[in-house]
């Protein structure tokens, strides 16, 4: 073990901030992923470790170190870039065509996506019309499309929000839970809820919901209707049916997008139903103008147990 100093040079203090978070967080967590021990003072850090894990400091430190110039740095964010699922600037999608940057500015600043996945999610969105996002719990698969919708929304490219979401959770349906059709579907959309509160504001999501323009539908209530200049979103696909995703599908009219997320991997349904999110994998696969965003552990934007629990289960 050797001990080897990195020193930041021509920054300022705020860049040297955002660099190490709050209470060093940043840097804590770069020492216990690289299993080193580091010592950040001003602008040097000291770093305890063997030749080859310095250079992995110094390489993360680096990409740290951009997004910290913008001030854009969080522990998020570091922990995208120490799994080595952080990139910077252009990249391609599968067929070699150029990845469009997506910007989303919201009252809190602004989204963009932070690892390849979901900017090439996000990308898909803006140039498709139905778009589905599939991975793990914590990959951003809701969160993004939900800012999508805000700012479709906001610039008047769409008319309404309809956020949508199959009630099949722990055996419980709609006809069980007490209260009206808004009171027995909120529970199940309260991920959708969150994203929207925190980018427009709880008051602002509430008056746009009297004016309908933010729409809650039960996924059992969309059969016979054509949704038109719209931003649907059905969130949690995986507990559909293949009847259900046949029908919600073919609402989509002009003007629309539609984005279906979901985790094959969290199937609530009956024993012996088919996951309508699984079967439309197999049988859209080859259609042209849909898009299939694919998200991986590594795109956990959680706690870092998050990835390493998704990790465990896959292996069995």
């Amino acid at each position: 073990m050797t001990k080897n100093s990195i020193f930041i040079e021509e920054v300022g203090n705020d860049v040297l901030t955002n660099l190490y978070g709050n209470h060093d967080e940043n840097i804590k967590l770069l020492a216990k992923t690289t299993a080193t021990k580091i010592n950040a003072r001003g602008n040097q850090i000291q770093v305890e470790g063997s030749d080859e894990q310095f250079l992995h400091v110094q390489y993360c430190l680096r990409l740290m170190l951009e997004e910290a110039q913008a001030l854009s740095l969080n522990l998020e964010m570091t922990h995208i870039i120490l799994q080595g699922n952080y990139q910077n600037g252009e990249q391609q999608n599968s067929k070699g065509n150029e990845v469009q940057e997506v910007n989303i500015q919201t009252r809190k600043g602004v989204i963009t996506g932070r690892s390849p996945n979901q900017k090439l999610y996000l990308h898909n969105i803006v140039t498709h019309d139905i778009n589905f996002g599939i991975g793990p719990a914590g990959t951003g698969k809701t969160y993004l499309a939900v800012a999508c919708a805000v700012e479709a929304i906001l610039n008047q490219e769409v008319q309404r929000i309809i956020l949508v979401r199959p009630a099949v959770e722990a055996g419980e349906r709609l006809g069980f839970l007490p209260g009206d059709l808004s009171d027995k579907v909120d529970p199940y959309l309260r991920p959708l809820y969150d994203a929207l509160y925190e980018m427009l504001g709880v008051e602002k999501v509430e008056r746009m919901m009297e004016k309908n323009i933010i729409e809650v539908a039960p996924l059992a209530f969309m059969r016979g209707r054509t949704l038109n200049n719209a931003f649907v979103i059905l969130d949690e696909a995986q507990n559909t049916t293949v009847e259900q995703m046949k029908m919600f599908l073919t609402r989509t009219g002009f003007g629309t997008t539609v984005v279906i997320t979901g985790d094959v991997t969290q199937v609530d349904l009956r024993a012996g139903q088919t996951s309508g999110l699984k079967h439309a994998i197999e049988v859209l696969d080859n259609v042209k103008g849909l898009s299939f965003s694919w998200f991986q552990s590594k795109d956990v934007v959680r706690h870092n147990l998050v990835q390493k629990i998704i990790d465990a289960y896959d292996s069995k």
